[in-house]
């Protein structure tokens, strides 16, 4: 089912519009303008997205539609023809995207044109990115839109989960003239239905796929009597065989090859620049049974053979057979980053962007919240350059003296001292093209000599998104911040109820905080198996409140969510712990989103 979001009460439309004069010109923003708006309109200027553009983006990609009927179409199809006349097609639009933000689907009138797409690199803030975002039901009106042809529209967009995993899969939206004092939507109920009736076809349908999975893993099994592992983009089985002869991250590349061949045959188009590009470049017949060579990394010592599983002529996954390579001296290897984890579109556009001034002379300024990776992206960037960290009190005497002929990597600019900051001003102003990377966490207001220094480096700066603006990279992160295992022992893997708690998390402390509780569930778990959410600290298990809260409710919020632990869930203790009835705590935890427990 989907969750709809609460919004809290909007600014006036007025208050809207001249915030977003302003921001277009550059000056500074009015309090009171909610953050995941100016979030939105700070992504689309970073994307390059032109406000003043009608009709549908001249450079969008002509992928952007796919070519035939994806799953999640098909699956949508009847419910969005049922309910389409319930729209009033002269006064608004239905539309379904896929996860890209890509649309499928769309009857209705548009607002300035039917769009392809309607992910913020190309349209700016919008209620179905929002959604995707957040996972949540959201909501855009007038104003708060980047374009410039979208501000007399209100749109409002639901989230389609796939009912196994809670991934998001695309959104249904529902657009209407500007209605921005209707609280919510009045199309909120229209876009429920459809996800709802979406979710539930998915369902049933995956239900009858993922025992057809099983089915061919099980056979595979039993006739190769080992190593076999078996893919469908949610799911993943690996046999103990195979456990021992890929790692944790040969079983990833081995996954990203095999779903690689996967969307190739699942009649969704060519691959985009965003796919994986391993495996077959033949096409793959779902019926022919044949079975395709997987190129897997040096060193593995074993080779990969796949063969695509199928239902009613669609593939619905694939099962990996490996077979140990024998005889063959394989050479010790050093383990090389692989880089920085994440393929979400605000941390790879970030990272591209990084490279990107990092290949051409001159400085480089790296801003991000504490834990963001800023330090592990820089010290990739500048390999081998000479580190400095303001924090512990590094600093040289003379930095033009020090830089001469080498880079040098200046962690925590905002705690040098003046007399620091100064040198570096100079240095800049004298010779600004040198090799000098900076990086940066805001916080208390700059002092006059950081200010300029911020300034000197703006035209060169990147700034790197917090982990709660790229949720989708934490599965991906979990694998790479892992420890590695010791000899036999099994991978850090974690049930679905686990990852969306970490998905739902907002991580305050960034990368940095999430490394902390890898590490720590890594070396002081004694269970075996899956890691389970009732294993995550508190916080984290517990999601974030719904609602800005007060210190005292915040501290009674935490006592409940510690007592509730402490007695095993057992309401009817944790009322008599706390001192109050039965019926106040059961108020207090649908209050605080705790009924759960």
């Amino acid at each position: 089912m989907t969750t709809a979001e609460h919004p809290s009460a909007r600014p006036p439309l007025a208050a809207l519009r001249s915030a977003r004069e302003l921001f277009l010109q550059g000056r500074r923003l009015p309090d009171g303008i909610p953050e995941e708006v100016v979030a939105g309109w700070k992504r689309a200027r970073f994307f390059g997205v032109r406000y003043d553009v009608r009709g549908p983006a001249p450079d969008a990609p002509r992928s952007s539609v796919r070519s035939a009927e994806s799953p999640l179409l098909t699956a949508a199809r009847p419910a969005l023809e049922r309910i389409a006349p319930a729209l009033d097609a002269g006064q608004g639009a239905l539309l379904l995207t896929d996860e890209r933000l890509r649309v499928l689907w769309i009857t209705g009138c548009a607002p300035d044109g039917p769009r392809t797409d309607l992910s913020e690199q190309l349209v700016g803030h919008n209620s179905a990115a929002l959604a995707r975002r957040t996972g949540r039901r959201a909501e855009a009106h007038g104003p708060e839109h980047f374009l410039d042809s979208w501000q007399d529209l209100s749109a409002v967009s639901v989230p389609i989960r796939a009912p196994e995993t809670g991934r998001t899969l695309g959104t249904v939206t529902v657009t209407s003239r500007l209605c921005a004092e209707c609280s919510p939507h009045p199309g909120a109920p229209l876009a429920e239905a459809v996800a709802s009736a979406v979710e539930a076809e998915l369902l049933a349908r995956s239900q009858a796929a993922e025992r057809i999975l099983l089915d061919a893993y099980l056979r595979a099994v039993g006739e190769r009597e080992g190593a076999v592992v078996a893919f469908d983009g949610r799911n993943r089985l690996v046999s103990e065989a195979a456990g021992r002869l890929l790692s944790p991250e040969g079983l990833e590349a081995l996954e990203r090859s095999a779903l690689a061949l996967l969307r190739g045959s699942a009649g969704n188009g060519s691959h985009t620049a965003s796919d994986p590009v391993d495996g077959p470049e033949a096409p793959v017949d779902p019926a022919s049974g044949a079975r395709y060579p997987i190129p897997l990394a040096p060193g593995t010592g074993c080779t990969a053979t796949v063969t695509p599983v199928s239902r009613q002529e669609s593939v619905i996954g694939v099962v990996a057979v490996l077979e140990q390579v024998r005889h063959t001296a394989v050479p010790p290897t050093v383990r090389v980053s692989a880089g920085p984890a994440g393929r979400s579109v605000p941390w790879r556009h970030a990272v591209r962007r990084a490279r990107e001034l990092t290949s051409l002379r001159g400085p480089l300024l790296l801003v991000g919240e504490r834990g963001t990776g800023k330090t592990s992206l820089a010290r990739e960037l500048m390999a081998g350059s000479l580190v400095v960290d303001a924090a512990k009190g590094e600093l040289p005497a003379d930095f033009a003296a020090l830089i001469n002929g080498d880079r040098l990597l200046v962690r925590h600019v905002e705690r040098l001292a003046q007399a620091g900051t100064a040198a570096l001003n100079s240095l800049l102003a004298s010779h600004p093209d040198v090799p000098l990377l900076v990086t940066y966490t805001p916080g208390t207001p700059p002092g006059p000599c950081l200010q300029r220094l911020l300034d000197t480096l703006a035209a060169r700066s990147v700034t790197l998104p917090a982990l709660r603006e790229r949720r989708e990279d934490i599965r991906e992160l979990l694998t790479a911040l892992a420890p590695r295992p010791s000899a036999g022992q099994p991978p850090l893997t974690w049930t679905l109820d686990a990852l969306r708690a970490l998905e739902q998390y907002p991580w305050p402390g960034n990368v940095t905080e999430l490394a902390h509780l890898v590490r720590a569930l890594a070396e002081q778990r004694r269970t075996t198996g899956p890691v389970r959410r009732a294993e995550l600290p508190d916080p984290v298990r517990e999601g974030p409140a719904s609602r800005p809260l007060s210190p005292m409710e915040q501290a009674e919020r935490a006592a409940i969510v510690e007592a509730l632990h402490r007695h095993g869930g057992n309401k009817a203790r944790t009322a008599a712990a706390l001192g109050i009835a039965r019926a106040t705590l059961y108020r207090k935890l649908q209050g605080y989103q705790l009924d759960r427990n």
